[in-house]
């Protein structure tokens, strides 16, 4: 019994009913005009011709949402759009909206005043008193039992009120919602966003773990060498590896609060030279092999390249230590191939899986490339090649 009064206490229940009433308003002036039909006849009409007109769905969904979705938070209110009609789909659909919400609210509108009507007239022909009431439906005879009748029409008032709510919110959704076009639209501009989420955190993950997998190296070498002037130099290291990383997170963070500004500023492969003295400062023997114009490849490879060599050089470190290693970057012909290779200090434990792998084989196949890593003749390599097209 309590559930089904609760709609009873919802502010929606009573602005969805307004909401219909207010669809009325236009039609009833005519009724000051003339009283014939076909006055109405005209309201309707005009009202169709208004729904073709392409802001009259910015202003039907605006108050729709209003009056129809209240200030729900669950995304219910993105079902109804407020932009233009663009296609003459979406001004068929206004026109119809437009119409069934005038007969909608003509009907509840007479049912809202003929149903209390009608208990009154109801309820004086059970006292033997007589119809006192005007009403649509007409209650000559005196009964005692139409006393007992009476409270029915009370309690359908409600009833209409609610259901006709629920009923016109949902051609609300139907009608002024977004056409296949625009959910399409709404759809890709997700996806993008989605994108654009993954690609942020791989860069943090790759720009803030290359910096710290440096500076912890580069504190542990420190402490175990005990030499003053080797613990000056991965200071220094450290210090520049920080400053670095911080500058790549104020990047980031200015990207996630100008959504709309275009990245810029990111690191290429022609910016490799920093990577590679950051690895040579925590002691890894670092040798590099360029072969073809780097500073010309396009800019997606070169900055997805620039972290995967980042990604690459950071699990040298963190899993071999200071070993040598050596890095070859070709450009030849359509086609981008970084190498990096390094011994093993201990034995392989089974396939890597780590998160770290994983990124650079993503970014790899996001550019439609391929990338190989693992066990090659006592040592590992990471194999990328990249297409420049």
């Amino acid at each position: 019994m309590v559930r089904m009064l609760r709609p009873l206490t919802r502010a929606v229940t009573y602005t969805r009913w307004l909401h219909l009433l207010v669809a009325t308003v236009w039609s009833s002036l005519w009724l000051f005009i003339d009283e014939a039909w076909w006055t109405q006849v005209t309201a309707a009409v005009l009202l169709g011709l208004a729904g073709l007109v392409p802001i009259t769905r910015v202003v039907e969904g605006f108050q729709a949402r209003l009056l129809l979705i209240g200030r729900r938070q669950d995304g219910e209110s993105e079902e109804i759009v407020t932009t233009p009609s663009v296609t003459w789909a979406d001004r068929g659909r206004t026109v119809v909206w437009l119409e069934a919400r005038l007969l909608l609210g003509w009907l509840v509108a007479h049912l809202s005043v003929q149903l209390p009507l009608l208990s009154v007239d109801l309820l004086t022909t059970g006292l033997g008193l007589g119809p006192l009431a005007d009403g649509f439906v007409s209650v000559e005879e005196n009964r005692w039992w139409h006393a007992v009748l009476a409270p029915v029409p009370l309690v359908l008032c409600p009833v209409v009120v609610v259901w006709s709510g629920h009923l016109v919110t949902a051609l609300a959704k139907r009608l002024l919602g977004p056409s296949p076009a625009e959910r399409m639209a709404a759809l890709e501009e997700r996806t993008e966003q989605l994108l654009e989420r993954t690609r942020i955190a791989r860069e943090l993950h790759d720009s803030i773990g290359h910096a710290l997998t440096v500076a912890v190296v580069q504190a542990g070498a420190a402490r175990a060498a005990g030499d003053p002037e080797f613990t000056d130099r991965a200071l220094s290291a450290i210090e520049e590896t920080g400053r670095a990383a911080l500058e790549d997170l104020e990047r980031v963070l200015g990207v996630l609060r100008e959504s709309q500004k275009p990245v810029s500023s990111r690191p290429t492969l022609v910016d490799a030279d920093r990577l590679l003295e950051s690895a040579r400062a925590s002691g890894a023997k670092v040798d590099a092999e360029v072969t073809g114009p780097v500073d010309t490849l396009p800019g997606p490879v070169s900055r997805e390249g620039y972290r995967i060599l980042q990604e690459a050089l950071t699990n040298v470190l963190r899993h071999a230590g200071a070993v040598p290693a050596h890095v070859s970057i070709q450009v030849t012909g359509d086609t981008l191939v970084l190498a990096i290779r390094n011994p093993l200090t201990d034995p392989v434990p089974g396939p890597g899986r780590g998160s770290g792998l994983r990124g650079i084989r993503e970014r790899a196949a996001l550019l439609g490339g391929q990338a190989r890593t693992g066990p090659d003749e006592g040592g590992w390599q990471v194999h990328v090649e990249l297409p420049l097209s």
